[in-house]
């Protein structure tokens, strides 16, 4: 009769245990929290898109949204186990708002990440080369627009040379036109350590003066505003006397929120450029 009993009691034991876990499994309806630090880096032609991992036990995952505005409809683009997804469907020239939602192993999703988090993917070049625009003035100029070497003081109602190669008595120089801006951003180890174009802290032009000039150095990044007024950048691989090798960006869409944009019907006054420098 105690051996009935107890293997009763045991029995009553092993339900309510089964049932406690059984709740535990169908009840739990509490949602991860919402992924943060939700940062962008531009490529070409896609955006890479990171986060911090959360720290729930359950957590199984993440989506990935986008939307055109950030207050806009999001729509999902993919899912992932890590902390970072690559858009790959992004194109040069749109501008993409990004949220990360943390879902567990139960459905729950949190909800949308709170971060401003927004892409602008744009062309990229590699291993591009100009000449001492004193030697070689054909091919001495490069105009981001087009993608294209040209001389140096070439230009037209469309595209124009952005910034030009000199030697000038063994001193080598990259230089902008009067109506560009330029800066050196100093040593980097890639053109992708310059994630942002810098709102102030570009080289003043000397009295008498046309063009705004900086030393060209082998392993420095500069950023150019071009005259109508979209940002660029560049990294010098190698410079010779006579010919500078550089990696390029260059972001399609004009303007940023600090700046206003040019009006459409604005042309360059191709009489103003003429080469003049103070050296002294």
């Amino acid at each position: 009769m105690k051996k009935l009993l107890y293997l009763i009691l045991l029995a009553g034991l092993l339900v309510t245990a089964t049932s406690c876990d059984d709740d535990e499994y169908y009840y739990d309806s509490t949602p991860p929290e919402p992924p943060r630090n939700v940062t962008t880096y531009v490529g070409d032609n896609q955006v890479d898109i990171l986060w911090d991992h959360n720290n729930e036990p359950d957590l199984a995952g993440y989506n990935v949204y986008f939307a055109w505005d950030y207050q806009g409809r999001y729509e999902l683009i993919g899912s992932t186990e890590n902390n970072f997804y690559i858009d790959y469907d992004a194109v040069n020239g749109d501008k993409y708002y990004y949220a990360v939602v943390a879902y567990d192993y139960n459905g729950n999703e949190s909800e949308l990440s709170y971060d401003v988090a927004y892409g602008a993917p744009r062309p990229e070049g590699r291993n591009v080369s100009v000449f001492d625009f004193r030697r070689y003035p054909e091919n001495s100029g490069y105009d981001f627009s087009t993608y294209s070497i040209l001389p140096y003081d070439y230009i037209d109602d469309e595209y124009s040379a952005d910034f030009f190669f000199e030697n000038y008595e063994g001193t080598l120089y990259l230089n902008v036109w009067y109506d560009t801006e330029i800066q050196d951003m100093g040593p980097t180890n890639d053109i992708y350590d310059i994630t942002y174009a810098p709102i102030d802290g570009w080289v003043t032009m000397n009295p008498g003066d046309n063009v705004k000039y900086v030393k060209a150095l082998p392993g420095h990044t500069y950023v150019i505003m071009t005259w109508d007024m979209h940002f660029a950048k560049i990294r010098i691989s190698s410079v010779k006397q006579e010919r500078m090798f550089f990696d390029w960006a260059y972001q399609t869409i004009q303007g940023e929120q600090q700046l206003k944009p040019k009006p459409k019907n604005e042309k360059r006054n191709i009489y103003e450029l003429e080469l003049k420098k103070n050296y002294n």
